[in-house]
C-alpha cells in the first residue's frame, strides 16, 4: 500500500467523524479484477448495478486470466451471452447462450492456469458454488455475481449485497448513485478512479453524503501487477488469500 491510496472528498459538512457505512456500486464482473475486488471488499455494501445496458466490451461476461509465473501472458475467459433486446438489453436480462459450455470453461480454464499454485485447492473450493449457479440459471449477471461473491467469501468479507434493480432511484446518473447510497443506508459512496472523472458531487451534497475516491496501488510487479486488467484469481493463486486479504485490510483502514 502506498501513501495517498485513498483520497477523501467530503461533499457534506454534516459530520466531522469518519463515515461508518460505505457502499460501492458496480456492475457484476466475471472473476473480477483485483482493483475491482478491492473496492468491493472496502465497502460495507455492494450494490450490484444490474439494470444498466450490457456492454460486450466490458467485464460482465469475460475476464483476463494471467499465467501463474508470468502475469504478462494473458488469455480471455468469456461466456457466450445472448442479448434478447439487442444492444439495448440490460445486464439483468442478458442470458448465457450455452450454459453447459459456460460451465466447462469456468471449470477448466482457471484450473489450467492455476492448478500449480499451492493455494489452488482453496480457490477451487471457493469457486465450486459458481458451477451450481450456472446449472440453476441462464443469467449471465447471476453467474458473474456468483464469481465475485465466491472471491469475497474466500477473503472473509462480511458485507451485504443488494441489486440496483430492486431499489427505486432517479434516472440521472450521478443522482441515481446518490439515491442508491441513501437507499442502502450508507453515508459514503466509494467511487473508483474511472467514476471520479464523470461524477457530479452535487446530488451527494444535497443528500448529506460523502464521496470517497478509491485508488488502489499501481504497480509494475508484485501483488498489484495488472490489478486493473487481469482477474484477481492471479493474485490469489500467486500470493494466497491471506496475503491478498491483508493487503485489502490495509487499504480499507488507511486514512
Amino acid at each position: 500500500m502506498t501513501p495517498g491510496s485513498y483520497l477523501l472528498s467530503r461533499t457534506a459538512a454534516s459530520s466531522d467523524t469518519w463515515p461508518v457505512r460505505s457502499c460501492a456500486i458496480h456492475q457484476p464482473n466475471l472473476l473480477p479484477r483485483l482493483s475491482t475486488l478491492a473496492k468491493l471488499y472496502a465497502a460495507d455494501v455492494w450494490v450490484v448495478l444490474d439494470d444498466v445496458q450490457f456492454a460486450r466490451r466490458d467485464y460482465q461476461h469475460r475476464a483476463r486470466l494471467a499465467a501463474l509465473d508470468n502475469p504478462q501472458q494473458q488469455q480471455w475467459l468469456s461466456v457466450e451471452t445472448h442479448l434478447p433486446q439487442g444492444r439495448a438489453t440490460l445486464i439483468r436480462d442478458a442470458q448465457l447462450a450455452d450454459p453447459q459450455r459456460a460451465a466447462r470453461r469456468l471449470g477448466l480454464l482457471p484450473a489450467q492456469h492455476y492448478h500449480g499454485s499451492p493455494h489452488w485447492q482453496l480457490l477451487h473450493a471457493a469457486l465450486e458454488p459458481v458451477a451450481r449457479t450456472v446449472t440453476e440459471t441462464a443469467s449471465t449477471a447471476a453467474v458473474a455475481e456468483a464469481t465475485t461473491r465466491a472471491l469475497l467469501n474466500l477473503l472473509g468479507w462480511r458485507g451485504t449485497i443488494l441489486r440496483s434493480s430492486d431499489l427505486t432511484t432517479s434516472s440521472d446518473r450521478s443522482a441515481r448513485l446518490a439515491d442508491l447510497t441513501t437507499a442502502v443506508g450508507a453515508d459514503t459512496y466509494l467511487c473508483g478512479t474511472g467514476g471520479m472523472r464523470y461524477l457530479d458531487c452535487r446530488p451527494f451534497t444535497e443528500q448529506q453524503l460523502n464521496v470517497r475516491a478509491f485508488r488502489p496501488p499501481v504497480a509494475a510487479e508484485g501483488l498489484w501487477a495488472g490489478a486493473a486488467k487481469i482477474t484477481a484469481l492471479w493474485a490469489l493463486a500467486a500470493y494466497g488469500p491471506n496475503c491478498v486479504g491483508a493487503a485489502f485490510d490495509d487499504l480499507r483502514t488507511a486514512t
